[in-house]
């Protein structure tokens, strides 16, 4: 009885499908042409903006609408950013953008593609740099002139993109402000891809990608068809349909099965695969608990442990190592647990450690970053019993500049403001080219970049590296301010090889160990940082007096991170020494001439202005 019905629907079907074949013949048959605006060719999945299709199947995908004007082919990316189109790949499903007025670098700070269906093609992030945007009020010297870009540049002004591989602190910037960093690769025209709705494989056939017809206003699937040949008749496509009627009846049943176990599935696989792959590359990806057991080996090679878990190192895959945190389940190990899946999933900079995966199964929490091959900075901060591991001064002065910026963007460069709330030397892991990489965000906290105060209810962070304000309101709100702070512990235990923690078990107080940096600097003691020329001692002198005023007492009057990097950056001279922020009496320091001299700080540094 089921295959009597099964038959009679299979006939039935035919039968609809015969009706029919005449409209539909017709419909193919007076498929639209295609579109052309410019030089461009416009088809599915792109439209002409406010330009109504002929039929709603061969309407546009939102986020790809063109604009035509003038035989120009422009296309509008999130935040009002126009740009021409050059080239349009269907097939390979790319596009090739350009400014209008050959100025694409007054584009890229504000093109942001994560609101959009579009991204940079992956071969290109291989030539990505960070470039640094400087403004200047002043005509400056030639040597610099190679980085101007005439286009932002006005009467009065000069702008200049100056890239990071160049020393900022060996060019004329005196009279310039700092606008922004940017990674990007410069050219007079970007190439980006769309995945979604993916017709590459209809493309190459020749055919024809659209919408499916459906009488759902919700669904809105993707298919493709045959595209006729001109002179097509609508008798030779019903003669066809009337002589494989037969044979349609007969075979149509065996073919469903088929395609449906076996083709179907295989191209609905084929399409999830290529998701997840694009996916994987913005988004951290879940693991069950089997898997975590296999990528590390069923916890072969243990790295370390900590307070909250225990680090393996594992293998993706043969090229792929990463290492695996297999966190305690203790009380508050839930909120740590989704502050740090939540805060590092969106994150993506030079200077944070990337979050590969993480995984939630039952009762077990782990978290799997990218390896790391030189582990921590505690173990190569300088000390006359490290000299082994002790990479030189010049080399610190890189890995302190980069956690400033890594820290910077935390506060400026993302969405949201990121306070970390646990910076310190253990925190930050180096790769095999010792950059370094801010890591464990398990007690970080995001508010929106407007609020400059955030509200807690209990004090986090590593007794040592905490900010004043954070143990008591008598010190003020906390702030973005407060992993300033941490910073200038952690660069001033960098310097002097002590370790924090150590310090404040021998001393109480918690006075001596900064006092003695404070008095090295002002030149009250003999310096007994291990030096080896002059030039180290300026560095150290200079992270030194960094490190000092990032930990004054008092939030107002410690500098934001942007004004620590343009300190590093800068030339030591014209930094003053801050107050003491240890001393038991106001002493002053003597070499800049008192606290008139160095509150005035901030007047000075804001040459280069912050951009808030």
């Amino acid at each position: 009885m089921n295959t009597y019905y099964h038959i009679m629907g299979l006939v039935l079907l035919f039968m609809v499908y015969f009706v029919v074949g005449t409209t539909k013949a017709k419909i193919i048959h007076n498929c639209p042409e295609d579109i052309s605006c410019g030089n461009q060719v416009i088809k599915f999945p792109f439209q002409i903006k406010n330009q109504n299709p002929i039929s709603p199947m061969f309407g546009g995908y939102p986020g790809f609408e063109l604009i035509c004007s003038s035989n120009q082919t422009m296309i509008e990316l999130p935040h009002k950013v126009k740009l021409n189109v050059k080239n349009i790949d269907y097939t390979h499903q790319t596009i090739q953008l350009s400014d209008p007025q050959d100025c694409l670098d007054k584009h890229i700070h504000n093109l942001n593609l994560s609101e959009s269906h579009f991204n940079y093609l992956k071969s290109d992030y291989d030539d990505f740099v960070d470039y640094h945007f400087f403004n200047c009020s002043l005509l400056i010297r030639n040597e610099i002139d190679s980085y101007l870009v005439p286009c932002l540049s006005t009467s009065t002004s000069q702008t200049y993109v100056i890239p990071s591989y160049q020393y900022i602190e060996d060019l004329p910037l005196s009279f310039c402000t700092k606008m922004f960093n940017v990674s990007f690769k410069r050219s007079d025209s970007i190439r980006l891809s769309w995945s979604t709705p993916n017709c590459k494989v209809c493309e190459s056939k020749g055919n024809i990608c659209r919408w499916k017809n459906t009488t759902s206003s919700t669904n809105k699937d993707i298919e493709c068809f045959i595209k006729n040949k001109k002179g097509s008749s609508t008798a030779l496509v019903n003669t066809g349909s009337v002589l494989g009627s037969l044979f349609f009846i007969l075979l149509t049943g065996a073919v469903y099965h088929i395609y449906d176990s076996y083709i179907l599935k295989k191209a609905k696989q084929a399409i999830i695969e290529k998701f997840l792959e694009d996916y994987r590359a913005l988004k951290p990806t879940r693991y069950s608990y089997v898997e975590i057991k296999r990528i590390t080996n069923n916890f072969k090679d243990k790295l370390g442990q900590g307070a909250y878990g225990t680090v393996y190192k594992g293998n993706i895959s043969k090229e792929f190592i990463v290492a695996v945190k297999i966190l305690n389940f203790s009380q508050g190990i839930g909120q740590d647990f989704l502050n740090e899946v939540g805060t590092m999933g969106r994150i993506h900079h030079v200077n944070i450690v990337r979050l590969i995966g993480f995984c939630a199964d039952g009762f077990k929490r782990a978290l799997i970053y990218e390896f790391l091959p030189n582990g921590s900075l505690q173990k190569f901060i300088n000390s006359p019993d490290n000299k082994k591991n002790f990479l030189g001064w010049k080399k610190l002065h890189e890995i302190a500049l980069g956690i400033a910026k890594g820290i910077e963007y935390l506060h400026q460069g993302c969405d949201q403001r990121i306070l970390h709330f646990d910076i310190k030397p253990q925190n930050v892991l180096l790769d095999h080219n010792f950059i370094p990489k801010i890591s464990d965000f398990g007690l970080a906290k995001l508010c929106s970049r407007d609020q400059s105060m955030v509200s807690m209810t209990t004090a986090r962070g590593t007794l040592g590296y905490i900010a004043p304000e954070v143990f008591s309101r008598n010190f003020g709100n906390v702030s973005y301010k407060s992993d300033v702070y941490s910073y200038g512990m952690m660069l001033l235990e960098t310097i002097g090889g002590r370790k924090i923690t150590e310090d404040i078990e021998e001393n109480s107080s918690h006075v001596y160990y900064p006092e003695w940096i404070y008095n090295l600097i002002d030149d009250q003691e003999e310096m007994r940082i291990h030096v080896d020329n002059e030039g180290d001692e300026e560095i150290a002198r200079k992270m030194g007096i960094v490190g000092l005023w990032c930990i004054q007492w008092h939030a107002m009057d410690r500098p934001s991170m942007q004004m620590v990097v343009q300190m590093l950056e800068g030339d030591v001279d014209k930094t003053p020494i801050p107050p003491n922020p240890f001393a038991s009496q106001s002493r002053q320091p003597r070499r800049n001439g008192g606290l008139a001299t160095t509150r005035q700080l901030t007047h000075e540094l804001d040459v280069i202005e912050e951009l808030e």
